[in-house]
């Protein structure tokens, strides 16, 4: 660990330093994948044709174990992380999540422990997950149109299950609960104003994602993207609407409240307009690889190290020589470095 690659500077409060990357980024937050199965094949993410039935996924043996996941969370929580996503594939899908939720919980210095989920299995597990310290969830919905959200999951699922598992949500409290729609052109757009109706005056707040380019097996093209701004026009039209602060340094959603108190909306615009230059956070990947951006190539392996008995002094090196080199901004850069070679998306999580 050397001074050329690893910035530090004395925090306001003077108890810790901060872990910054090369263009002074702190690192804040961590994304967890524990499942790299998931029960939906989106079309964007996880298309039937490529993960089908006989996809060889990763074997249990090959994921971190809550263990070991628990000593990484303690090992970042030292770095300066202070919230903590569960991701997938599907979350939900790993037996006894709700411990692991536990356990990340009581990890000193951690403030928030978040999820996200496609929201089939969630009206099971909400009670339990809020039991165990859960603080939010966020569920991916990209339509109320049965016919458009069966096209965009792959067939699996219904828009029912996931209503009952956001109506599970808020009775346990997971509150507030962010709703995820990925807008693609030709497809979702026209349903864009009947997902904003329906969750306006619930405290739910729906937020609508720029189509992207993350991994390499969704044929992406620019075209395929709905600018954020064509959409805050569309709902504008509708219900006024004003902007507001972010709610903390590194929000990725531009926030927007209904001027008759209904609630608000979120844009994120990873395409249109980049938000690299805010971005703390780095992806952990069911079987230990950190990746500091999501549209990396590669990332680093922590679960041999963890695995061959390194101490946390080791680890803690290792991370904070990756985050100390991270130079990351792809999407300030999508036009002139678009490459076919990035991770995909259920790998690390979105």
């Amino acid at each position: 660990m050397t001074e050329k690659i690893i910035t530090m500077v004395q925090r306001k409060d003077g108890d810790a330093a901060d872990l910054l990357d090369r263009r002074n980024r702190p690192l804040r937050d961590l994304r967890i994948s524990v499942m790299d199965r998931c029960n939906f094949r989106c079309p964007y993410c996880m298309p039937e044709d490529k993960y089908h039935k006989d996809f060889e996924f990763l074997k249990s043996s090959e994921r971190l174990s809550f263990e070991e996941i628990l000593r990484l969370a303690h090992v970042f929580s030292g770095l300066g992380v202070r919230k903590l996503r569960l991701t997938g594939g599907e979350p939900l899908l790993r037996p006894g999540i709700a411990d692991l939720v536990g356990d990340l919980s009581r990890v000193p210095g951690i403030e928030d422990v978040a999820l996200t989920t496609n929201g089939i299995l969630l009206a099971q597990h909400a009670a339990a997950l809020k039991a165990a310290g859960l603080s939010r969830v966020t569920v991916s919905l990209d339509s109320l149109d049965e016919e458009v959200f069966l096209k965009m999951s792959g067939g699996r699922g219904s828009v029912g299950q996931v209503l009952e598992g956001i109506a599970a949500a808020l009775t346990a409290g997971l509150t507030p609960i962010k709703i995820n729609a990925v807008v693609k052109r030709g497809e979702n757009e026209h349903t864009v104003v009947d997902l904003v109706e329906r969750f306006r005056g619930t405290g739910v707040i729906v937020r609508f994602i720029e189509y992207m380019d993350v991994g390499t097996i969704n044929h992406w093209q620019r075209s395929d993207c709905v600018p954020s701004r064509e959409l805050l026009a569309l709902i504008g039209a509708r219900w006024p609407l004003t902007a507001v602060q972010a709610n903390y340094h590194g929000e990725v959603a531009e926030r927007y409240k209904f001027d008759d108190g209904a609630g608000e909306v979120g844009f994120i615009s990873s395409v249109s307009e980049p938000f690299c230059g805010s971005c703390t956070r780095a992806r952990l990947s069911s079987d230990g690889q950190l990746f500091t951006c999501l549209f990396a190539s590669r990332g680093m392996d922590l679960r041999n190290p963890l695995r061959a008995g390194a101490s946390d002094e080791e680890l803690c090196a290792l991370v904070s020589g990756v985050w100390g080199a991270r130079e990351d901004r792809y999407s300030e850069l999508r036009a002139s470095q678009r490459k076919d070679d990035k991770v995909e998306m259920y790998y690390i999580g979105g």
